[in-house]
């Protein structure tokens, strides 16, 4: 059976029958983006169930099969919140209505650290809430858009022009054996994508894939409020310990999460994976442990396997396919403990939304030249930066396994680590650090403001490895034994 997404074809203005992958964040938000724009926009998703219209049903109840972090935690940084303000404001809406909080995490940092506030502190502004519910509230204004979301429809493969050369994309193979044609499809399939082995079937050559397994675990649990106020914020929400990383979230309807990162290589810390194990050791870190005081909503989750990679389809100068493009985590996935995926993908989907308002989406070499050449200018060096710095942090965890002190020559990493320091005693130097964090701005603008570095090597230089107090090595061991 042929059909095509829609019964009206793409039009002279450039309009065009778009196939968008996969329901989660990046394939929500870019079906908006790009229906926003006129675009007949379909979202295909393998997993049946439609999202519920309760925040306490979606958490509960909702199941997403093909998400495999959908109840691990997650939190949306001010950098995505700007993003959907400046060109999705009417998600707003929906997600105020699922309870979704809004915050400012500058605001949230004690006065004393980051000193009076001011007009130019609205950038640390965003609103977040767990996965499921966050999806939820996207599926909401998307429906209410126009989009068009058919789930429990599983792709299989690709349809492409049978004329020789660069094989051209002219739509998808579904598991119920149709055929459905579009102008352009757009995986947004996330980590699991299986973009690749489906080009490869369409005869195409493999997409140049880099892929570096980040050598993380996550241990991560979520907790309810017994008095509807969320635990105070001592400090950053990602803080760096001696062996590992704790990680405090705040969440919609007064529910946050707490994870521990630790390397993958460090046996000694898989007892975290035991409840009361890991309440012990959370309480050992006296700026998180006032966040264990809530009520569990769920047992300890664990993630570990999650790579670092990346993916271009242009080849020796030569797009591998025409007619379809991969965004999101399809394309570049990263260690999510800095929480910048969700970003990376709106990123991603503003520039595909800005590539067809230039291109005739029937000049598909065109366009899948222009879009490699547009993902490698800015995806790419956020996708480096992150993958730098979990090279970095995970050296570092492993010497402290090894009881050995971390040395490297890199004078971004010095730098960095001594920003941290400077910002626990510096309010400027707090919103630069914070600015960082939040994905508002890279280290090297952040630097190359006048005298930041300098104030910051002056301050946070000769600081401790881990200037936050937390238990040694010795002492962590000792607690989860």
């Amino acid at each position: 059976m042929t059909w095509r997404v829609s019964s009206v074809h793409a039009d002279r203005c450039g309009m065009a029958e778009i196939l968008v992958h996969g329901a989660g964040l990046a394939g929500l938000t870019t079906a908006l983006l790009l229906t926003r724009d006129g675009h007949r926009v379909t979202v295909f998703e393998r997993d049946p169930a439609p999202p519920p219209g309760h925040a306490d049903l979606a958490w509960d109840g909702w199941q997403r099969r093909g998400v495999n972090q959908f109840r691990l935690p997650h939190f949306m940084l001010p950098r995505w919140w700007a993003l959907i303000k400046a060109h999705l404001p009417e998600v707003a809406g929906p997600l105020a209505e699922a309870g979704a909080l809004r915050l400012n995490t500058l605001a949230a940092l004690p006065e004393v650290r980051r000193g009076p506030l001011s007009d130019d502190d609205a950038r640390f502004e965003t609103v977040t809430a767990r996965r499921p519910v966050l999806e939820a509230a996207l599926a909401a204004a998307a429906d209410a858009a126009g989009v068009a979301v058919r789930r429990g429809v599983a792709v299989t493969g690709l349809t492409t022009d049978p004329q020789p050369g660069i094989p051209r994309v002219t739509g998808v193979l579904t598991a119920d054996g149709r055929t459905v044609h579009a102008d352009l499809v757009v995986d947004c399939g996330g980590r699991r994508s299986a973009f690749g082995s489906w080009l490869a079937a369409a005869g195409a050559h493999p997409p140049v894939e880099e892929r570096e397994d980040c050598g993380f675990v996550y241990y991560g649990r979520h907790f309810r409020s017994r008095t509807d106020e969320l635990p105070e914020t001592l400090t950053n929400y990602l803080q760096n310990y001696d062996s590992l990383s704790v990680i405090t979230l705040p969440g919609d309807n007064h529910t946050w999460s707490v994870v521990f990162t630790t390397s993958s290589r460090d046996r000694s810390l898989r007892a975290l994976r035991d409840p009361d194990r890991w309440s012990a050791a959370l309480a050992r870190y006296p700026l998180a442990a006032h966040w264990a005081d809530g009520q569990p909503i769920s047992g300890i989750d664990v993630m570990a396997g999650i790579e670092d990679r990346y993916r271009r389809f242009v080849v020796d100068g030569r797009p591998v396919v025409t007619g379809a493009v991969a965004v999101g985590d399809a394309l570049a996935c990263t260690n999510p403990s800095l929480g910048r995926g969700a970003s990376m993908a709106l990123i991603h989907a503003c520039l595909l939304r800005d590539l067809l308002r230039e291109t005739d989406p029937q000049d598909h070499d065109k366009l899948a030249r222009r879009f490699d050449e547009a993902t490698t200018a800015t995806i790419e060096p956020l996708y480096r930066a992150t993958l730098w710095y979990d090279r970095h942090r995970l050296a570092e965890i492993d010497a402290d396994v090894a009881g050995e002190p971390y040395r490297t020559e890199d004078r971004r990493w010095q730098a960095g680590k001594a920003l941290f320091a400077a910002s626990l005693a510096d309010p400027e130097l707090t919103r630069a650090y914070s600015a960082i964090a939040s994905f508002i701005a890279q280290p090297d603008e952040v630097f190359a403001a006048p005298g930041v570095l300098d104030r910051a090597l002056a301050l946070g230089a000769a600081a401790p490895q881990y200037p936050q107090p937390g238990p040694s090595r010795a002492e962590l061991l000792d607690t989860v034994a």
